[in-house]
């Protein structure tokens, strides 16, 4: 099980890296610290679990203005474009970065799992004292570098966030495109969770559709409109946003020019990498790479 090892460096401003959870796409990851503001909005491939222990964040994600104080959890999925631009100097937060093959693992209602694989936030302030005394422990296990501590605190959490349907939640937006069916939802969770394991092993190497499915044991038609049901993407789609995810933290290497970063995060050419990292960044990488070098300048 391939795990990060932390989210947030002690700096005032958070900034995306090759050590960070941008440059680890597949990775679990767990974090317990306090939360800098990001100078720009980031995103990568997994869902997004924190848990405000102390003070209070406002996140943008999704167009909406998401403001959370202690006690209240959210999920929301990262690879939407977003950004904390509020950290009050008490705030503590943890939590976990959830790629699909995890997220999918979860008996959530489908209902649930597709609004957030739309852009929706779930947010709850059904938390107790139980939970002030988990995440940092689950953190403590996942960095033990014990095998059996590590899948015990995975489990774990992955049981808590299951349990978060069974109190009182609201998403944000309200109303959210349901494109799931609740009655298939565990076949189909399974069915996707096989697929990302796949993509997670080999979104670097040349793989299409086609290969994903014939890998995961599944007919190509079949396999890509059960991942578009269950994640409102398609596959080529969840492919590019792992790369570029892994790019986005390769930019901020000196050594690496935009060509390389292009070809050793997957993609087949410079132009379409260019086309596929303004799609979501809304400039070129390169404009991206000096606007975060100016950022950390200021």
């Amino acid at each position: 099980m391939e795990l990060a090892e932390s989210k947030i460096r002690e700096k005032p401003i958070y900034q995306p890296g090759a050590s960070s959870i941008e440059g680890l796409p597949t990775a679990l990851q767990m974090f317990h610290n306090h939360p800098p503001v990001m100078a720009m909005p980031h995103w990568h491939a997994q869902v997004e679990v924190n848990f405000i222990m102390h003070g209070s964040v406002r996140y943008r994600v999704n167009n909406q203005t998401i403001e959370l104080g202690a006690g209240d959890m959210c999920l929301f999925w990262g690879g939407q474009p977003h950004q904390m631009d509020f950290s009050s100097d008490d705030s503590l937060y943890a939590g976990a970065h959830l790629p699909l093959v995890h997220f999918f693992r979860m008996r959530l209602p489908d209902s649930v799992s597709a609004q957030l694989m739309q852009g929706a936030t779930l947010i709850t302030a059904a938390t107790d004292a139980a939970d002030m005394e988990n995440f940092p422990r689950w953190v403590r296990y996942t960095r033990s570098g014990d095998p059996a501590r590590v899948e015990h605190a995975v489990n774990e959490l992955l049981l808590r966030v299951e349990r978060i349907v069974f109190e009182p939640y609201r998403m944000i937006p309200e109303k959210t495109m349901i494109a799931a069916n609740d009655q298939t939802g565990q076949q189909s969770s399974r069915t996707v969770a096989r697929m990302c394991d796949f993509i997670a092993n080999n979104f670097l190497q040349d793989i299409d559709s086609v290969a994903i499915a014939v890998a995961a044991g599944l007919h190509p038609k079949y396999a890509m409109s059960v991942f578009r049901r269950s994640t409102g993407m398609t596959l080529n789609n969840y492919v590019n946003l792992l790369r570029l995810s892994y790019a986005q933290a390769m930019l901020l290497r000196d050594e690496v020019n935009v060509l390389q970063v292009a070809m050793e995060s997957g993609f087949g050419s410079l132009s379409a990498f260019n086309k596929s990292f303004r799609n979501i960044a809304g400039m070129p990488p390169s404009d991206f790479r000096r606007a975060m070098r100016n950022c950390s300048l200021a």
